[in-house]
């Protein structure tokens, strides 16, 4: 049974609007708490919020049958708390478990013992969110944010950054490895339970793959005398050891009379047939280039067995010239509010997007947007006459000394204030990777990382609401104080 936040009153905790925070403190919890007890606060706003995260819980279910579960407020404070403060599951448990004001928050009090804060039930909770919802709810908080400085809404800045899947360094070896064990593990259950034989020797046959896949890493780490012959020799070890564990899978599918594994497969499930496709794949891929001495491109290659939609980015960084993950781009309006984000498909690159998504966000906006700035990586001269048509003043650089000397000449003091302050949206991405998790997405599956991009994004515009509201009401707090300009 689900409801959407508790209408009685407890006696053990304040209600939500009367909870006192600590605005001396630094904590980064404390503007987020400020920020979502003024979304309580606001009926109408708290209404569109929790029949957002109603829809998407109770897509499969009914809300009125069935033991009691989180309230959807609940649902809510937990998500924004994990991303908004970088917490793992763990943490939040233990938060959520002893920390007053986020209880208090929660319309619980230090009576209540018999509500379940275990991990796993968190987890499961926040997994019921799409990210369509949550970027829903982040809209409609950046809203609240405007209603109080509409002003904020005028400038926008845009950047892009690689948030890094979980993967290990890719390699060949280790991916076919990968894909063996993950091929094992699915066929063992299956044999058992139709009660069919063939996988006796399982242990053996893995050992045989990392045998052998250690041994590539070894000569790939040492090289040496002869390199390429011996890691030829060695590769072709590993692709027949790899192919009779997959035959094995293959058949074992015959007789279970599955279907084929489709192309895709390899993207959207993690079924067996995935598995299987997956690691043929990469199979394909080391042939080609150890054995056939081919450049393989990107695009046919596949960085992970776990995380397929992750791809490979060189774009220079100091300290990070490859990253694996997905290009996300991000919105920043004048007050430090996230606008918009949009996690670019694996082959999409910014100036490809850039004109489109800077449409959908002039049109949330109402086109209140007026001045918009970008780097040079989202140069092209069609999109630099498209921008132009949506938005008022654009500061887009052209690539090149000689080109950007010109543009300069030319331009006017809104392009010089855009140049100005662009840099910001470069700490606000700073901000996000540090303070919101997104240096690394710790969930799994390509719905999984989209939804820990749009948790992100509403942490920290929550926290950025927070902040605000606190500088209307205590200017001169610690957690008022701000390096942003005014």
């Amino acid at each position: 049974m689900r409801q959407a936040f508790s209408a009685q009153q407890r006696f053990d905790a304040p209600a939500i609007r009367d909870i006192p925070l600590n605005f001396e403190c630094r904590d980064e919890i404390v503007p987020l708490l400020a920020a979502l007890q003024h979304v309580y606060s606001q009926p109408t706003l708290r209404s569109q919020i929790l029949d957002l995260i109603e829809a998407d819980v109770n897509q499969h279910t009914r809300a009125d049958v069935g033991r009691e579960g989180f309230t959807y407020w609940q649902i809510l404070v937990l998500g924004a708390v994990r991303l908004g403060c970088n917490l793992d599951y763990d943490k939040l448990q233990d938060l959520a478990e002893n920390h007053l004001k986020l209880r208090a928050m929660m319309q619980l009090g230090p009576w209540d013992e018999s509500t379940s804060f275990h991990w796993q039930r968190i987890r499961d909770n926040i997994c019921l969110l799409r990210a369509e919802t949550i970027d829903a709810i982040s809209h409609r908080t950046v809203a609240a944010g405007h209603a109080l400085v509409p002003e904020a809404a005028r400038t926008t800045r845009a950047d892009s950054t690689v948030v890094e899947t979980m993967i290990h360094y890719p390699t060949e070896s280790t991916l076919i490895r990968d894909g063996v064990r993950k091929i094992i593990e699915l066929c063992l259950p299956l044999t058992e339970a139709a009660g069919l034989s063939g996988w006796r020797q399982h242990a053996h046959l893995y050992k045989h793959v990392k045998r052998v896949s250690r041994e590539i890493d070894r000569i790939a780490a040492r090289k040496g005398k002869d390199y390429h012959k011996r890691l030829k020799a060695a590769y072709t070890k590993l692709l027949k050891h790899s192919e009779r564990i997959i035959e094995g899978a293959r058949e074992l599918l015959c007789e279970l009379r599955w279907p084929p594994a489709v192309r895709s497969d390899i993207y959207e499930k993690d079924s067996l047939q995935a598995f299987i496709a997956r690691t043929v794949r990469v199979q394909d891929t080391a042939r080609r280039r150890v054995l056939k001495g081919e450049t393989v491109p990107h695009e046919d290659k596949l960085f992970s067995i776990f995380e397929p939609h992750t791809q490979l980015y060189k774009r220079g960084k100091a300290g990070q010239p490859v990253q694996f993950g997905r290009l996300a781009m991000f919105y920043e309006d004048g007050a430090g509010f996230i606008t918009h984000h949009y996690v670019l498909s694996r082959f999409e690159t910014d100036s490809d997007v850039v004109v489109e998504q800077t449409r959908i966000v002039q049109e949330r906006l109402e086109d209140r947007i007026k001045r918009a700035s970008f780097d040079r990586g989202f140069h092209t001269p069609s999109n630099q006459v498209e921008l132009s048509r949506l938005v008022p003043h654009v500061c887009l650089p052209k690539p090149g000394a000689k080109q950007s000397t010109e543009q300069e000449a030319q331009a006017g003091p809104e392009y010089f204030a855009g140049v100005q302050s662009h840099p910001g949206v470069e700490s606000t991405i700073g901000s996000l990777q540090s303070g919101n998790g997104l240096k690394r997405c710790r969930d799994r599956t390509e719905v999984g990382f989209e939804r820990y991009v749009s948790l992100a994004v509403l942490g920290r515009n929550l926290h950025t609401l927070g902040r605000m509201l606190i500088r209307l009401s205590s200017p001169h707090s610690e957690a008022a104080r701000s390096q942003r300009a005014a």
